[in-house]
């Protein structure tokens, strides 16, 4: 069976270890492994961590005038630029079985001529440092989805976090002018790793559903990654998606995660927000995944979450709809959008 994975970190693995390729390598997601599994859409994030470039300045250029301000527009500047490295890493890596589709006619017409679908997606929203027309060099080059925060506040807004003010904390100014430059081009907005309160400004602000494309269940685990039951309620009552995140966790408190457990988050999530609102959103290599039984080790793993999705009671209607005709009409309802 076909599915859509709605978020990846392999690219920025393969920045790191640039003698191997996505045709194969040893992480998680490869085109050997998703041949195997049978994949049909990949997004693959090209994500920046801004706190990285924060370590490479030095206390005394911190302790500069104005120094602090020079260097957030500095990491800012670099971290657009290694986006922008990623971006053709990945048009680098087509071939006859990998295409990147930009528009939902493209992903009919590579689907049908047998081919694995990449889209191209940004994980930092601080890249664009206030200017947006970097979001429209970003979309011209493909770019499809823009994941509006990490684990940093940037210009757009700020992070989950286990602070209540910061949780609290919306969209800024220039974040709702994002959310509405996003709309106009026709680009899929990602709240996964945004505050509760940028959260519901996207759903306030945004003329079309949005998703969260790697992010699981707070009620079943307490992360503030996670959603909460009201945020998945109105998340699909706005014909949004959530990916189901495989990353431990956001799983459970406790590390005996099995593949059960994100079934469980599944099957809960439908509860909460419908069966129109899960997804799959594996951020694959964006954590560690020592290889262990009944467990999704890397993309071959994949039927064994089909098989978990069955023992829970979720129906073949159901696990359809996760796999791949939540996304696919997401995207159709959003990147075609003007």
């Amino acid at each position: 069976m076909s599915y859509i994975d709605m978020h990846c970190d392999t690219i920025s693995c393969l920045m790191k270890q640039k003698s191997e390729t996505l045709l194969k390598n040893h992480f998680c997601v490869d085109l050997e492994k998703m041949e195997v599994a049978n994949t049909g859409i990949q997004f693959f994030a090209c994500f920046v961590n801004a706190g990285s470039y924060e370590k490479d300045r030095t206390i005394e250029q911190k302790k500069e005038a104005n120094g602090m301000r020079k260097i957030k527009n500095t990491i800012w500047n670099k971290a657009y630029a290694d986006v922008l490295k990623m971006i053709e890493r990945i048009d680098g890596e087509q071939n006859q079985k990998l295409a990147v589709a930009t528009s939902y006619q493209e992903v009919q017409d590579c689907l049908q001529q047998g081919k694995i679908v990449a889209c191209k997606t940004v994980e930092e929203g601080g890249v664009l440092n206030g200017n947006l027309e970097r979001l429209k060099e970003l979309y011209s080059k493909g770019i499809r989805l823009l994941t509006l925060t990490w684990n940093y506040a940037n210009c757009i807004g700020y992070p989950n976090s286990t602070d209540a003010s910061i949780m609290k904390k919306g969209l800024t100014p220039f974040g709702i002018d994002t959310i509405q430059q996003m709309n106009e081009l026709g680009m899929m907005i990602d709240v996964s790793h945004l505050s509760d309160g940028g959260f519901y400004d996207c759903i306030r602000y945004s003329k079309m559903p949005i998703c969260a494309s790697h992010s699981n269940a707070r009620g079943l685990c307490k992360h503030p990654r996670n959603l909460s039951d009201q945020m998945l309620k109105m998340l699909g009552e706005k014909g949004g998606v959530s990916g189901l995140n495989f990353c431990t966790y956001f799983l459970r408190e406790d590390e005996n995660v099995m593949v059960d457990d994100i079934a469980e988050h599944a099957k809960y999530m439908i509860e909460k927000g419908g069966e129109e609102l899960v997804a799959l959103g594996s951020d694959f290599d964006g954590f560690e995944n020592p290889r262990r039984e009944n467990w999704v080790n890397n993309v071959n793993d994949m039927p064994l979450l089909w098989d978990a999705f069955r023992r829970k009671g979720i129906t073949e209607r159901q696990i359809d709809k996760i796999m791949w005709k939540n996304a696919l009409r997401f995207m159709k309802e959003t990147i075609n959008y003007k």
